[in-house]
């Protein structure tokens, strides 16, 4: 019977067999990408199929991603691939049982089927099964489905396809402030700007809330367009995301951004763009006067309050709030990111951390710490130089002789970041292992020092320290993943599914299901210290033999995701 219904399942999910009562469509959108106007945009490879109410009267939207063509998918096939349905099947899950606001994925079928796919755009094409995601979230009306009614760009000289249609405007914003904010509209029955507001104010704290998750577990969203923000403060459309291993504030984990527009730092920064030009698209029906200063005192105090919130309980500050945190914080992220730690890796060993005052423990401590950080290996891989000496040569050359030019052309950040690889290469040449170690342990001895300092505090007043410790790690251990989906797990599984494999796959998703436990549950052996240099050096077949929540072997470095 069992296999009866997942057959049947597979007919509805994979778009051979309608629903009863689905009525197939496209959603059409615009959207600013890469901080363009791009105009009419629209679902090119997802069918929405309707409706259901679940119990309690929730509202889930069911989409098929991968299902073919659609009136939008342009000079596209409409087809989602393997490799990326699986990436956003086990992101979709691994992010909502993070506790971090998304859509979720119900299902992910695959067929014979294959379709013609250039994954790095290098001439160099294969065939790839094709493949679809079941989506499901309240409802996938975004920023840019406001955007429909856009009259003519000034500097791409596109315009939405529903200029002057404030109608259907009107009856959209009762739609969604109807059906997913109805608080608002009990409010604010009588009175539309206030409901309007009221509505604008609500999207800029929940994008606020959710991009504060997203920085304190290190995901990066790829492509932060105006089209891939949810207008329910969901995370949505999985494509060329990471999870960050080594910390650096300017990781990029999408391959095709070149400008680094995206990159972890800039995410807070660009999700308030993005709102403003939301409310663009809500007026008439909200005047800018009233939505702009909203998302200007408002976003950023909401950031900055769910971001500290978060990290003291990453930090097991349960007692008090010290002004002095902010620095701590930020010295913290300095220190890993000039030794190179595991960003998650990191946070996580710091519940062992003993406010103990005895030297031997701190030194067993930064043992541990130090394994976490980059080797003198990885940081020569993270700061190879990449341009080529000619081409940089030029654009210094070209910087001195045509400024106007040169600045037109846009890459000074990046030049600036290649001279600053090159540099940093250039030292790590003349650098030891031994060097590079005593070194990393220094700089997390200070800072250690400075957090069993903050711990004290907390503990001043405190007659139960016992209590307290239990409390503490507790917190901290439900706010420090220790499995999330690193690159290379996503590789590995996506290799097993090729051949036929769907067990890796599997296994990861319960991993990713109880992301703050230990795995002994689900038979995860943990590598000995020995067994993992070996490791980390073999191709990824082998690399299955590092614990799922080890440091990423070097060859995960070379992978690039667009």
């Amino acid at each position: 019977e069992e296999t009866e219904r997942e057959a049947e399942a597979a007919l509805y999910w994979s778009g051979n067999r309608t629903l009863p009562g689905a009525q197939p469509a496209a959603h059409c959108y615009c959207g600013h990408q890469f901080g363009n106007f791009a105009g009419q945009l629209g679902d090119g490879a997802a069918i929405y199929l309707g409706e259901v109410l679940g119990p309690g009267g929730r509202r889930w939207e069911l989409q098929l991603k991968g299902a073919g063509l659609t009136p939008f998918s342009r000079q596209a096939d409409g087809r989602k691939v393997l490799r990326s349905s699986i990436r956003e099947f086990l992101c979709s899950e691994a992010m909502f049982h993070l506790g971090i606001p998304t859509t979720r994925a119900g299902s992910c079928v695959t067929s014979d089927s294959e379709v013609v796919r250039d994954i790095y755009y290098d001439g160099n094409p294969k065939k790839e099964k094709c493949t679809i995601v079941l989506r499901i979230a309240p409802t996938f009306i975004r920023f840019g489905s406001f955007e429909i009614f856009k009259p003519l760009d000034e500097y791409t000289g596109r315009k939405g396809p529903s200029v002057n249609r404030n109608d259907i405007r009107i009856q959209m914003l009762d739609y969604v402030i109807g059906t997913f904010y109805p608080e608002i509209l009990e409010a604010h029955p009588d009175d539309k700007v206030q409901r309007n507001t009221a509505f604008f104010r609500e999207v800029t704290l929940r994008t606020a809330r959710m991009v504060a998750a997203w920085q304190c577990v290190g995901f990066c969203h790829g492509v932060l367009n105006t089209d891939n923000m949810s207008i329910v403060g969901l995370t949505i459309d999985y494509g060329p995301f990471g999870f960050m291993d080594r910390y650096d504030p300017e990781h990029i984990c999408n391959g095709s951004d070149n400008t680094g527009r995206y990159a972890y730092n800039k995410q807070p920064e660009i999700c308030k763009w993005n709102l403003g030009k939301l409310a663009e698209a809500l007026v008439p029906e909200l005047p800018l006067d009233i939505s702009m200063p909203i998302l200007e005192e408002e976003y950023n105090a909401e950031f900055e309050a769910h971001y500290m919130q978060t990290m003291r309980k990453k930090l097991g500050f349960i007692q008090l709030q010290l002004e002095d945190d902010k620095k701590l914080i930020s010295d913290l992220l300095e220190t890993m990111h000039v030794t190179g730690a595991d960003f998650t890796n990191t946070f996580r060993l710091l519940s062992s951390f003993s406010v103990d005052s005895d030297p031997s423990i701190l030194e067993d401590f930064l043992d541990k710490i130090s394994k976490q950080c980059a080797s003198l290996e990885e940081m020569k891989v993270a700061y190879k130089p990449q341009m080529d000496p000619r081409q940089l040569s030029m654009m210094l050359m070209l910087a001195q002789s045509n400024p106007q030019l040169f600045a037109l052309i846009g890459t000074k950040s990046n030049i600036n970041k290649e001279l600053e690889r090159i540099e940093q290469f250039s030292k790590l040449q003349h650098l030891t292992a031994a060097e590079l170690l005593s070194r990393n342990k220094g700089r997390w001895k200070d800072w250690l020092l400075n957090y069993k300092v903050r711990l004290e505090k907390e503990i001043e007043h405190i007659q139960d320290t016992g209590a307290w410790s239990a409390e503490h790690v507790k917190v901290m251990n439900l706010n420090n993943p220790k499995y999330i989906l690193r690159n290379y797990i996503a590789q590995n599984a996506i290799e097993a599914a090729e051949n036929g494999d769907f067990s890796e796959v599997r296994k990861v998703l319960k991993l990713l299901e109880k992301p703050y436990e230990d795995a002994e549950w689900y038979g995860e052996e943990p590598a000995g210290e020995e067994d993992v240099p070996v490791a980390a050096a073999c191709s990824s077949v082998t690399s299955s033999r590092l614990p799922y929540s080890s440091k990423p072997p070097l060859w995960a470095s070379e992978l690039c995701v667009t």
